[in-house]
């Protein structure tokens, strides 16, 4: 038998329209099984009292890197003392810390090490998540850490979407032949993540140091051919031409862009790429140069925001805060940034005709905030006055 929840007195409704959102005021909403029934009417079994506060789509985080055993405290520590993220990943710090800990780690370690980590998402008001590969770097261990990603996602109320990313370091073990590595990802590792039939992207670190053009190109073309879509980690630290190549690739995605010059951003434009920019990062690294939000937006490209969530680079798994960081930081108004980290992080995975908005039809993924309009998000910067949050039509935080 169907059950069916309302959510009635809510003063602020974000409801999906063709500019982006609209504002509903003094309306109700009913849920039924895990989708949206109707707006402004209807009855429901369950009553939710909404108190005259904010109800928005829940977050949808479309860059993570959930999928970790040690912490990289010390980094962090460096960094505060002068150190670069370059100069820790050429002093084997950086993404390869993280790989001996995840090849020696169960199945099982990994699973318990995420759950808290899905838990705080959903209780930040995330109900969708991106998660990448990319700490194994065999064949075995990106197999292992895709199989944990989807275990995740069917015990975790939490939404998980799995993507391979193989090529996001060089081993220790081929610093000397880097292209034996490219043929291992092209020749072993792609097609087994076909066989096993998880991973949904496939992205690859094309920077300075990491993939270059030619090998990323590669890489993402046997990947489309295994029925991969392609992203790209993107002129991140150096202009390195990648936006480009996510352009000429057609990515659904290009992530980072605090390099993007004007040639990679007409790249993004005219073949519709969207452009997830992770203020966040920008942040924890305590650099100065964030990505050019407006510039991206004036061109009507699609921004999208993400935590970029990471043991290393980014140990932020708040989209309030990162909303905050676009007000603050990449000049996005309000409006401009919630929209980045709802419905345009669902076109960042292809999933905008069932989340990232409130439409009837839509999945029942929401928040019930403790405050009065979007304005407020950003104001209380580290405190997410949430009251509850509603993941696929069953409330998963609050009571």
């Amino acid at each position: 038998m169907n059950h069916s929840i309302k959510l009635e007195n809510i003063g602020c409704l974000i409801t999906e329209s063709a500019s982006g959102f609209d504002y509903n005021n003094n309306t109700s909403l009913v849920l039924e099984d895990d989708c949206i029934q109707s707006i402004g009417s209807g009855s429901g079994d369950t009553i939710i009292d909404c108190k005259g506060k904010l109800v928005t789509p829940g977050f949808v985080d479309s860059h993570t890197h959930l999928i970790f055993n040690n912490l990289r405290t010390e980094e962090h520590r460096l960094r505060l003392s002068g150190a670069t993220y370059e100069e820790i990943a050429n002093n084997r710090g950086g993404i390869v810390s993280s790989v001996e800990s995840v090849q020696s780690a169960t199945p099982k370690d990994l699973f318990d090490m995420a759950i808290p980590r899905l838990d705080r998402f959903i209780s930040m008001g995330t109900t969708t998540i991106e998660a990448k590969s990319g700490y194994g770097l065999t064949t075995e261990s990106e197999l292992k850490s895709l199989k944990v990603i989807s275990n995740l996602s069917e015990k975790h109320a939490i939404d998980i979407i799995p993507t391979f990313m193989g090529a996001h370091a060089f081993p220790v073990e081929y610093e000397d032949k880097k292209e034996d590595y490219v043929d291992l990802v092209i020749n072993e590792m792609i097609p087994e993540v076909e066989n096993q039939g998880i991973a949904k992207f496939i992205d690859v670190f094309c920077e300075e140091g990491y993939f270059d053009i030619d090998q990323s190109k590669r890489i993402l073309k046997a990947g489309i051919s295994a029925g991969l879509k392609p992203r790209v980690h993107a002129d991140e630290f150096y202009n390195f031409g990648a936006s480009l190549m996510a352009g000429e690739m057609g990515a659904v995605s290009a992530d980072h862009l605090m390099k993007i010059d004007e040639k990679g951003i007409m790249s993004l434009k005219n073949n519709k790429v969207v452009a997830t920019l992770l203020p966040g990062t920008t942040f924890f690294l305590n650099k100065d140069s964030y990505a050019p939000a407006r510039k991206l937006i004036d061109e009507d490209i699609i921004v999208a925001l993400a935590t970029d969530f990471n043991p290393g680079s980014c140990h932020i798994q708040s989209m309030p805060f990162i909303i905050t960081l676009a007000v603050m930081k990449l000049q996005m108004t309000v409006e401009e940034a919630f929209l980045a980290a709802t419905f345009n992080g669902a076109k960042a995975l292809g999933l905008q005709n069932e989340i990232g908005s409130i439409a009837v039809g839509k999945k029942a993924d929401l928040i019930v905030w403790d405050i009065a309009n979007l304005s407020e998000i950003p104001y209380y910067v580290s405190n997410h006055p949430i009251r509850h949050v509603i993941k696929n039509g069953k409330l998963v935080f609050g009571s």
